[in-house]
């Protein structure tokens, strides 16, 4: 009898029916010589600080280095602690009579890194030593499952990939609970969550906020000249900038007069812009956020419900490419994807012996290829799913799809001592640009209609205008834009050696940053305004707090990355990695229990009933005498009180005004907490002026 183990019920299933385990139990299905059960995802972790028998956050209990690391059932929260989930414990009592009636196990987890570690902690955690094979494979469909059935791999060919996802896991831990407690005890004002890939993360934010924000926006003027010639109406523009408005509309006056420009050089060159590459996670993470408005989460979410459903490869992946055996079943996929009402008139338009095979490179494959449809072509999908698929299927016409061929044309033309540019744009063969239609995606100032110019030769102005424009700022960060930032983290590393060592290696996995992402707004350090990602205040201090230290280190965490690929492929030692780890992690604790002295503190906040001091937490302030009970919550009308309104509510009995907060009609207001004797508060609005009249 052999065990088959999946991740989640619904790929059980399809499992179970295609090796004939028809027969339904509690917990698993048998038959025809298999037995196959599920994980629900982690169903087992790494023990935390209260199963050593470290309650509470103590300074002296820091740093916690545990010998052995401990595996514990998935816990809920329950009062103000944490128990065993019931339902993961019984299924963990399912596996292991599963386990215990078979002779070996195939794993069929995720393919990759998370998956591994979710098998090997179950397989740790219930003491087996049956043997087992994995089941190596990039889509659910039957095809796939059948020949990677009959193509089992050993399980000891990815003890790498167990190493690296344990490590990656554990250090987790290490830094998450280290450094979070040392900063809560440093501060006393609240809880400071801390983690070795979101606080890097939380500080690219950071930083690109304050630049934005502290920078100094400046108008700045540049001439646009208008010519016509063989009926076309075009533009040039100056090359240079004035920041002084007098001299700009005195150069316009003089150039005004003089009427006529010459056009001093021509330059005409062919442009080739490839077809762009499949969609990798982050990669279809950044065009969703981009084309849709998807967070990455959302986008992770549909499109593994994608796969799920077999009609796309395994989405958590980080190639772009696929590997020359995979390549062959591109045309099926083509020929299946015409069949289908919504994409026929695209699929009409890539020439079958023009096939760009620029996607096919077996080194760049990692763990898994880049994102393909499957044979199974969906006839009913909701709203979101059917955008997204839209966009895979899409991307692989592109990509399969010629080169775009162009012609630049760039121009530069002279009136008195003035020098004026034009750049056009001529697309000769529009090649992968034909599937979606997207011809003028272009930089500004770009021309798609020219003439035919000679040197030597003058234009005729038609009419000279004065541009007003401003310096820009650094712009903030989109969800696209920071998962960009994430991926190509070490490309950012002032260090030059640093920096060629690291220049391919982000922070976080293709796989983990959205859930990061997600943590810092679960965390109150991040908030939506549009489509940008901006710090709360909340985050901002924190920022403030660690900007200099390691656990904040951009450069440290792409090392650290590159570490786990080293280990994946068996290139780097995990004891010689952890012993790094553990030593670094004391480092960072005792950088962090040392930050009151650096920072000074804040002022001491007292009771306004009696006068004892009160201690700030994340969602209260409250008295720190228990008898008293005195409490105030932090979030009034929706909106967070900052540690200045507080300061100012307990010392003058008044914030400053509070805007923005959300009455109980869904209406917002404006007001001030006022403070009473016995420490209620209220509301108190802000008196409008009179309108005189005369």
């Amino acid at each position: 009898m052999k065990a088959i183990i999946a991740e989640k019920p619904s790929v059980a299933h399809e499992l179970a029916r295609i090796v004939g385990a028809t027969e339904r139990k509690d917990g698993y299905f048998i038959g025809d010589d298999f037995m196959v059960t599920w994980a629900f995802g982690h169903l087992v972790g790494l023990a935390m600080p209260e199963d050593y028998g470290i309650k509470g956050f103590n300074r002296e209990s820091l740093p916690i280095i545990p010998t052995d690391f401990m595996l514990t059932c998935r816990k809920v929260k329950a009062g103000k602690g944490y128990i065993e989930d019931e339902g993961s414990k019984r299924q963990l009592e399912i596996i292991d009579s599963v386990f215990e009636k078979c002779d070996s196990i195939i794993v069929a987890t995720d393919a990759g890194r998370e998956g591994e570690v979710i098998f090997r902690y179950i397989y740790e955690y219930l003491g087996c030593r049956k043997p087992f094979e994995r089941l190596w494979i990039s889509s659910l469909t039957e095809k796939a499952i059948i020949t990677g059935l009959n193509n089992l791999k050993e399980g000891a060919d990815f003890d790498g990939l167990y190493s690296a996802g344990r490590e990656r896991s554990q250090s987790d831990w290490l830094i998450g609970i280290n450094a979070t407690q040392a900063l809560t005890i440093s501060l006393e004002d609240g809880l400071y969550s801390l983690g070795r890939v979101q606080t890097p993360t939380l500080s690219l934010i950071c930083k690109r906020f304050i630049d934005h924000t502290s920078f100094e926006i400046k108008d700045y003027y540049q001439i646009e000249l208008a010519h016509q010639k063989e009926g076309i109406i075009f533009k040039s523009l100056s090359v240079d900038k004035w920041e002084d408005r007098a001299k700009a509309e005195s150069a316009v006056r003089s150039i005004e007069r003089s009427g006529a420009v010459h056009v001093v050089e021509v330059e005409k060159k062919p442009s080739s812009v490839q077809a762009p590459l499949l969609f990798d996670l982050t990669g279809l993470q950044k065009e969703a956020n981009k084309k849709l408005g998807f967070s990455a989460g959302k986008t992770l979410e549909i499109a593994q419900n994608l796969y799920e459903k077999k009609f796309i490869t395994y989405p958590r992946t980080g190639s772009k490419y696929i590997p020359e055996d995979v390549w062959s079943e591109i045309p099926n996929l083509i020929i299946a994807l015409g069949a289908a009402t919504a994409f026929k008139e695209k699929v009409g338009k890539v020439k079958w012996e023009r096939y760009n095979k620029h996607i096919v490179n077996d080194l760049k494959v990692t763990d898994h290829h880049g994102i393909l449809i499957t044979e199974h072509i969906p006839t009913m999908l909701s709203a979101h799913e059917g955008t997204l698929y839209d966009m895979i299927a899409c991307r692989l016409l592109e990509a399969i799809s010629p080169a775009c061929h162009r012609e630049i044309t760039s121009a530069t033309l002279e009136v008195l001592h003035y020098n004026f540019a034009i750049k056009a744009i001529r697309i000769t063969a529009v090649g992968w640009k034909q599937i979606n239609g997207n011809f003028n995606e272009e930089e500004d100032d770009v021309i798609f209609d020219l003439p035919e110019l000679q040197k030597g030769s003058n234009l005729t102005i038609t009419d000279a205008k004065l541009l007003t424009k401003k310096t820009k700022a650094p712009a903030l960060y989109t969800e696209a834009e920071l998962l960009s930032a994430m991926e190509n983290a070490g490309n950012s590393i002032e260090d030059i050696e640093e920096r060629k060592a690291l220049k391919s290696i982000g922070i976080g996995t293709p796989a983990t940053r959205a859930s990061v992402i997600e943590t810092l707004f679960d965390r109150d350090y991040i908030l939506r305004d549009k489509k940008s990602i901006i710090p709360t205040e909340k985050g901002l201090h924190v920022y403030q707090i660690v900007a200099d230290k390691k656990i904040a280190d951009v450069a440290m965490t792409a090392q650290w990355e590159l570490a786990f690929e080293k280990m994946q492929h068996n290139e780097m030692d995990a004891a010689e990695f952890h012993a790094e780890l553990e030593t670094l992690t004391k480092e960072i604790t005792m950088e962090l229990l040392t930050e009151r002295k650096a920072e000074g503190g804040q002022p001491e906040l007292c009771c306004p009933k009696c006068n004892s001091k009160a201690h700030l937490r994340e969602k209260v302030i409250k008295c720190s005498k228990d008898e008293c009970g005195w409490i105030l919550f932090r979030k009034v009308c929706g909106v967070q009180l900052a540690y200045k309104h507080i300061e100012a509510l307990l010392t003058k009995k008044r914030t400053p005004l509070i805007r923005k907060m959300i009455g109980r009609s869904g209406k917002s207001f404006d007001a001030y907490l006022v403070l009473s004797q016995d420490g209620t508060t209220s509301f108190e609005f802000e008196q409008k002026k009179k309108r005189k009249f005369r």
